[in-house]
């Protein structure tokens, strides 16, 4: 398991991806399980996607996948993401050079 997700957060980040595009990191989102509202906001965090899309800078983005990822690793649902986000398209991602 360990393997695994120290390779989907090596995808993750190569070839200047930073993190989906909007659409798909909300899909993603949905994907994780067991999400609770905490306080204001909720667990785990929302994507920034809408107005925090344009308002977060790309290590800000970078980071708030990173904790998808190890959310979903957390929750049995590893797999299921590594397949979704190794079967996204290069234009499904936001990258450092788009």
């Amino acid at each position: 398991m360990e393997e695994k997700l120290s390779s989907l957060l090596e995808y993750a980040r190569a070839e200047g991806r930073v993190c989906p595009m909007p659409d798909y990191w909300n899909q993603l989102w949905e994907m994780l399980p067991d999400k609770k509202r905490v306080g204001s906001g909720w667990e785990p965090p929302l994507p920034l996607i809408l107005t925090a899309w344009w308002d977060t800078p790309a290590l800000l983005k970078i980071l708030r996948l990173q904790e998808h990822i190890h959310y979903a690793a957390e929750h049995g649902v590893l797999d299921n993401v590594d397949k979704f986000l190794r079967a996204l398209s290069n234009d499904q991602w936001f990258k450092l050079n788009s």
